[in-house]
């Protein structure tokens, strides 16, 4: 009797942790998935200004080949500042609470599939390698894009502009887009502007430097994201 009393209580004890461990989980999916799922949301709009920004400067490196920065239009400045001054708006910073919490409390244990483990794992690399991605691309861009902005750029532009609005310079940008109102914008130094070298340094930076971590690194990020809300909604019933 005294042995089965023991053994009941041993199964009991067992079946409580058990219950505690499953909760948890469910807990720490839940607040996973909405880590994850404001996330995607978050990576196709920095995509798509990533876009917006490649496609800004293809036309400058057009430009700079065949046109006079004498004169410069309204579509110009527009996108001078989307190619060259657009930074905030194409960066993506995961939000890695939930995700720091399950890989340093070890509360990784709580997820029992492989498969979700894995993907976890998965999702780590991605950020990691975003995260690489981006600081080269800040290297760069303090090394070939910062020298033009300062030896060329208008900042009276930038002073009138400030005065459109907006809570920030994107605002601003955005108001002064959808405005009939033309901002002057004086190319400075013309006489020393390198345009072939202007172009040539464009084009790197899209094509070798922004398109890249795109392409490769947050399609890669989409599709582990979207593995990871597919199976945590099947293993714990999530909306």
């Amino acid at each position: 009797m005294l042995f089965l009393a023991v053994f009941c209580g041993f199964l009991a004890e067992n079946i409580r942790e058990h219950k505690i461990e499953e909760n948890r989980a469910k807990e720490l999916a839940k607040s996973f998935y909405e880590e994850l799922k404001n996330d995607s949301v978050n990576v196709v709009i920095k995509t798509q200004n990533r876009i917006k920004q490649e496609n800004a400067l293809k036309y400058l490196m057009k430009y700079f080949k065949d046109s006079s920065v004498t004169h410069v239009s309204k579509t110009f400045v527009l996108n001078f500042q989307y190619g060259i001054n657009y930074r905030t708006p194409s960066l993506f910073e995961p939000r890695t609470v939930v995700l720091e919490q399950l890989k340093n409390s070890g509360s990784l244990r709580y997820f029992k599939n492989d498969e979700l483990q894995k993907l976890i794992g998965d999702l780590s690399v991605a950020i990691n390698n975003i995260n690489d991605r981006q600081a080269l691309e800040s290297s760069a861009r303090i090394e070939y894009l910062n020298p033009l902005i300062v030896k060329h750029y208008d900042f009276d532009f930038d002073f009138i502009l400030s005065q459109s609005g907006g809570k920030n310079t994107l605002e601003n940008v955005l108001i002064n887009e959808k405005s009939d109102s033309v901002i002057p914008f004086h190319f400075k130094k013309i006489e020393s502007f390198d345009a072939q070298g202007t172009a040539n340094v464009l084009g790197f930076y899209a094509m070798s430097v922004l398109l890249g971590t795109r392409q490769l690194h947050y399609q890669k990020y989409i599709e582990v994201n979207a593995a990871l809300l597919k199976q945590l909604r099947k293993e714990y019933h999530l909306e």
